[in-house]
């Protein structure tokens, strides 16, 4: 997109500011800002699908990651394997505070493929956390497309955690959750004063679009009634009672910051 370049108040005579006067720059821009924004915002209809990455940045981290799992010295040398997915392809997983690392190496090429990190969840309790993680990949362009990343996350469901998608998604993610629940159970979860809210096998597309609003694939020996009856899933209804109160509580404390200047004027507030 070419840049829009804006004229300068300077180039104007001054005397023909009282017959063409001109908004201030700032609202210019503003205004153009906003203008670009909607022009430019991609319209999604299914969760948050709006990280892409360049390859480039991707190719460069693996390189780096690739001379540290074969550094004596870097924690990431200690990495045990795991069975691969394909040949000529080694899984190296290690293991740092609670979150599981899984490094593709592609040995007949000497580089690594991707990588996946299982991470904890903060926006859930202690109680779920034992049991939740969330997935982030990066691979390079020549090995997506290729069952790798399934493998990967098949790994995972199969020590029994359940997987929580992250709040933004890229494409290939999305296709890959689509494609897993074809083999794991998948939920949709409101996550909400850390807590999970079951809200069933679907949802509205303008719900799907919130921030706090994921997927969750149940792992290796966890059913729906399992998850409910260990209080790792609630009722979706608390979910709304909890947005609800929390938007009734956000207005209430903008009415308050409203209100405060007018009563200090008035000695109500020191």
């Amino acid at each position: 997109m070419n840049a829009i370049a804006l004229c300068q108040p300077s180039i104007f005579s001054p005397r023909s500011a009282p017959a063409f006067p001109q908004p201030p720059l700032r609202v210019l821009r503003a205004a153009l800002a906003a203008r670009l924004g909607r022009l430019v915002q991609p319209t999604r209809t299914e969760l948050r699908i709006d990280v892409n990455q360049p390859d480039e940045n991707i190719e460069v981290e693996l390189d780096a990651l690739h001379r540290r799992l074969h550094t004596a010295a870097d924690p990431m040398n200690a990495c045990t394997r795991l069975p691969a997915p394909l040949p000529g392809l080694i899984l190296h997983h290690r293991e740092a505070d609670g979150e599981h690392y899984v490094y593709v190496e592609d040995t007949t090429r000497g580089c690594l493929a991707g990588y996946t990190v299982f991470s904890r969840l903060i926006e859930v309790d202690r109680r779920t956390d034992r049991h939740v993680r969330s997935p982030h990949s990066k691979y390079a362009p020549a090995y997506r497309g290729r069952g790798i990343a399934s493998a990967v996350y098949d790994w995972a469901l199969g020590r029994g955690f359940c997987l929580v998608s992250g709040a933004r998604q890229s494409a290939g993610a999305h296709a890959l959750w689509r494609a897993l629940a074809r083999r794991h159970p998948l939920r949709w979860v409101a996550l909400r004063d850390k807590r999970m809210h079951d809200l069933g096998t679907t949802v509205p597309p303008e719900r799907a679009n919130e921030l706090d609003i994921r997927m969750i694939l149940l792992g290796h020996g966890w059913s729906l009634a399992q998850l409910h009856a260990g209080s790792l899933l609630h009722p979706a209804a608390r979910a709304v009672a909890t947005k609800d109160g929390d938007t009734l509580a956000r207005r209430h404390a903008q009415r308050l910051a409203r209100a405060a200047p007018d009563r200090r004027s008035r000695g109500e507030l020191p």
